[in-house]
């Protein structure tokens, strides 16, 4: 023993050695490996698995004694006899081979024995002869006992290591241990023998011209042996993750097909025996598996058939044309018949050698039995079937007609005079050709595609447009017994619909123009096809007073102004242009173009078409437009921001009345994102307060005694400074804060009044937003009660646009505020629509007078208008105010004139409530 240690020590280069046992360990395991395989397997296949092992696994540890021995002496060994080292690659590969195809083809404990015996003797001769190969300047010599014992070593390891993978033991870790003994096995014989080595050098010694060179032959050696190894091993791999799939996948099948109760699902063997037996089998025939596999299936016929041998003739059948395939009775274990529909196919291995067959059977007894009743109920159906609203007619098994209603025949436009009772249906496919119904003249043609729908298992239907312009939709369904019912119905009125439909889907329903997503559509293709020096221009449009028109001749007469409208521009457009309707008074338009002359043209061409005058129903209308355009690629890259710019450009069009036609500019963006930043400051300015109250007086305008005041609002921005609310006020509007600012400004100024003692009624301006909220009355009674403000000292103001919106709720919440003792006023009255409808149908307290009319006092048509206004308010018993009073002249012509009250900087500017000189007495005017 201490003479093996010693000798692996101090003569072996140790870096070697642990490569030569990693060498044989891979190897050992690769040969293990495909040894599990060839057992799983069987025939010609299993041969390859333990030739494939014979070959690595020997030349693997073949390869693993040239490493060990470039690791002995190496000074000593000048190189290798050819022929003996093939000679010992031969019995490695042969013997280890011979070892794993005993292990394969043996059973029990012999099997795991001889194959040790084999493998231990085969790498021991393997080593010897190899020994015999070395050349070098001297004499070997051996130590017999050594030699044994090396032997036994490879013999007693290899046993358990063969034992470790026999047949029905499998496991990584049983593997694992395996290859470990067997390289055991071998290393320990190596060594051993190794130790039992002695070399005595030769001066003399001649040496053979052909020798191999011990490091390039060992370099080679591991480097071919691991690359097949590895090989070996990959393949083996994949092979095995394969198999594992493939019967994951037959065990899914399988259970698949055991848990089918629908269908009796079996395998015979190419006798005729059960082999296999489902779930649904055992259902439908009344047998277990274990009382009905092994036998005969012949006994699920009558014994009439089973004498005319009936199985047999089914099995032949199916084997010599690919299927058989029938209906007939057949019996279950209790002696009860069932009618079924019988499959059988014939089964081939991969060799092709026929090993059994399989056989459906479903159990048709119900739908047997159906057919057989409605043929009984055949007279009686006929009454019920022309009272159908489809035509309707049933096909036996031999598709011939067995029955119709007469609608059928009126849908195919028939003759009566023609028999079709008992036709075959590949003859009515002509008859239908004869009648032009299929606009097609291919009858063979129309009766292959309906026998594909009839045929198919649960049938299927058709619609076609036939010569006659109608839609027929055809419907087959099979009733199981080979029968089949054919239904027709004309649905060319729900096709129009479906197409009307679609239309819309993409059109104006009042228009007929290019709706929003066709119009993006199109606009999307004319920016993806422009090339080299081409344009697009997208043109958004909005009618200037449509609203107008509607409130003064009704919504039925605005829809006729649209589709007038759109009806004009349509027939404007030319190639690469187009016109769509976003919804409401808004088109929207798009030219591809090169030269500016040609947009002019287009922009031309629309708002001359928008802006004639328009006869409807006797009555002129005379339209207005305002055009905004944006051009593509200069003012946008996409289509979403070239809408956005025409829009911006549009709102500068209506801003200003005297440019009807505006084309973007940069600028209109800054506008834009300014609007957005004063926008959010608003938010932040009703959080921190930035917002505070001025007041105006208004005064009695013969007295000029002090009669109220007008609350005003008021935003000290902390960077921009004082705010005009002709500024901010709209943009509140358009990002819904001037609801909580108009709440927070009717409590504030409640507040106020109540706490600086002022004696006077407030009035303060309702936003038309506000006015929509039906939760405005509530609002109002509470600032009353937290404040203690008295009704009688609040004023509301609104304008008519607040009210047209929605008249009807407007008014009613008005009515309820007023019923508080609340005063309400109209104001800005004279501007927009004042209709005095509005002053019929509710009794406002107060007209104010807009300040344009004051201003222009020197004009005979406004004091026509201020003296007609105030005669109206006579008679309604209503306070005229009017606003914008500067001058002692205005106020003279206003007292002349009957204003009750007057508003204006004569009597002072608007200023903080603290900041009022006298709140107790009137005084001839007040300053800020």
């Amino acid at each position: 023993m201490l003479r093996v240690l010693s000798c692996i020590t101090t003569e072996h280069d140790l870096r070697l050695v642990v490569f030569a046992g990693f060498l044989c360990l891979v190897s050992c395991a690769a040969a293990m490996m495909l040894l599990q395989r060839a057992h799983r397997a069987g025939g010609y296949v299993r041969w390859i698995w333990l030739v494939s092992a014979g070959t690595s696994g020997g030349f693997g540890i073949w390869a693993t004694h040239f490493v060990a021995m470039l690791a002995y002496e190496a000074s000593l060994v000048l190189g290798y006899e050819p022929s003996r080292t093939l000679l010992s690659l031969a019995i490695s590969v042969t013997t280890t081979f011979l070892a794993v195809a005993v292990a394969s083809l043996l059973t029990g404990r012999l099997a795991f024995i001889m194959a040790g015996i084999l493998f231990g003797l085969g790498v021991s001769t393997m080593h010897f002869v190899g020994m015999t190969a070395i050349e070098f300047p001297g004499a070997i010599h051996w130590n017999a006992t050594l030699v044994w014992s090396a032997i036994l070593l490879a013999v007693l390891f290899s046993v358990p290591g063969f034992a470790c993978v026999s047949l029905g033991r499998r496991s990584p870790k049983r593997l694992a241990t395996a290859a470990s003994l067997l390289t055991l096995g071998v290393v320990s014989m190596h060594f051993t023998s190794m130790g039992g080595v002695v070399m005595t050098p030769m001066a003399d010694s001649p040496l053979p011209s052909n020798l191999l060179s011990p490091a390039l032959m060992v370099i080679v050696i591991a480097t071919t042996a691991l690359s097949l190894l590895f090989s070996v091993l990959a393949a083996a791999l994949f092979a095995s993750r394969s198999e594992n799939a493939t019967m994951a996948m037959n065990t899914r099948f399988r259970h698949l097909v055991q848990g089918v109760s629908d269908y009796a699902i079996y395998l015979l063997d190419p006798s005729g025996r059960v082999t296999n037996w489902n779930v649904g089998a055992q259902r439908m025939k009344g047998y277990a598996d274990g009382e009905i596999v092994g036998k005969n299936f012949a006994v699920f016929y009558s014994e009439d058939e089973r004498a005319n041998g009936a199985p047999e003739h089914a099995l032949r059948t199916a084997l010599s044309t690919g299927k058989f395939e029938t209906e007939g009775w057949r019996y279950r274990k209790d002696g009860t018949a069932f009618w079924a529909s019988v499959v059988i196919d014939p089964i081939y291995d991969e060799h092709n050698d026929h090993i059994g067959f399989a056989k459906i059977t479903r159990d048709c007894t119900e739908a047997k039995d159906s057919a057989a009743r409605l043929l009984d109920v055949t007279n009686n159906l006929s009454i019920a079937l022309n009272t159908m609203g489809h035509g309707i007619a049933l096909f036996d098994a031999n598709e011939r007609l067995i029955l119709h209603n007469e609608l059928f025949r009126e849908i195919i436009e028939f003759p009566r005079s023609l028999d079709i009772v008992g036709r075959t249906f590949h003859s009515l496919c002509y008859e239908r050709f004869k009648t032009d119904q299929t606009g097609s003249h291919d009858a063979d043609g129309l009766y292959e595609q309906h026998r594909a729908l009839f045929m198919a298992p649960g049938g299927g239907e058709t619609a076609r447009e036939v010569a006659s312009g109608r839609t027929i939709r055809t419907v087959h369904r099979p009733t199981g017994d080979g029968s089949f019912v054919m239904t027709l119905e004309d649905i060319t009125a729900r096709v129009d619909a479906e197409e009307k439909i679609r239309h819309l889907a993409r059109h104006d329903a009042l228009t007929g123009l290019a709706n929003r997503h066709q119009f993006g559509e199109r606009l999307d293709a004319a920016i993806e096809t422009v090339s080299g020096s081409e344009k697009v221009a997208a043109i958004c449009i909005d009618l200037d007073d449509f609203k107008e028109i509607n409130d003064r001749y009704g919504h039925a007469m605005g829809d006729k102004v649209l589709y007038a409208l759109a009806s004009r521009m349509q027939k404007l457009m030319g190639e690469h242009e187009a016109v769509g309707r976003f919804g409401g008074d808004e088109f929207v338009a798009f030219k591809r173009f090169v030269q500016e002359k040609d947009l002019e043209d287009f922009i031309g061409r629309l708002f001359r078409a928008l802006t004639e005058r328009i006869v409807i129903d006797e009555t002129e209308i005379l339209p207005g437009a305002s055009i905004g355009v944006s051009v593509y690629p200069s003012d946008a890259a996409d289509r979403e921001k070239l809408l956005n710019n025409a829009d911006m450009a549009m709102y500068r069009s209506k801003a200003q009345p005297e440019q009807r036609i505006s084309f973007y500019e940069a600028a209109m963006d800054e506008a834009a994102r300014e609007r957005r930043a004063m926008g959010r400051d608003l938010g932040v300015a009703l959080e921190e307060r930035q917002f505070f109250l001025v007041y105006q007086v208004q005064k009695s305008a013969r007295t000029r005694e002090t009669t109220g005041y007008e609350v005003l609002l008021r935003w000290r921005h902390p960077q921009r400074g004082l705010i005009s609310p002709a500024t901010f006020i709209p943009i509140a509007e358009e990002c819904g804060l001037i609801s909580p600012i108009g709440d927070w400004v009717l409590e504030e100024a409640c507040r106020e009044a109540v706490a600086w003692g002022l004696g006077h009624k407030i009035a303060v301006n309702l936003s038309p937003l506000q006015l929509g909220d039906v939760s405005l009355v509530d609002k109002v009674r509470s600032v009353l009660l937290r404040t203690g403000l008295p009704p009688s000292r609040l004023e509301l103001e609104v304008t008519e646009s607040a009210i047209i919106g929605d008249k009807g709720r407007a008014l009613h919440i008005l009515r309820q505020i007023r019923a508080m003792g609340v005063m309400i006023a109209i104001d800005d009255f004279g501007t927009g629509y004042s209709s005095l409808e509005t002053l019929r149908v509710f009794p406002f307290d107060k007209i104010k007078l807009d300040r344009s009319f004051v201003n222009e006092l020197d004009g005979r048509q406004s004091k026509a208008f201020i003296r007609a206004i105030v005669a109206l308010g006579k008679s309604l018993d209503v306070t005229i105010l009017a606003e914008g009073a500067e001058t002692e002249e205005q106020l003279h012509v206003l007292v002349a004139e009957g204003c009750d009250e007057v508003q204006g900087f004569l009597f002072g500017r608007p200023c903080p409530i603290e900041n009022l000189q006298d709140r107790s007495f009137d005084l001839p005017a007040l300053t800020a």
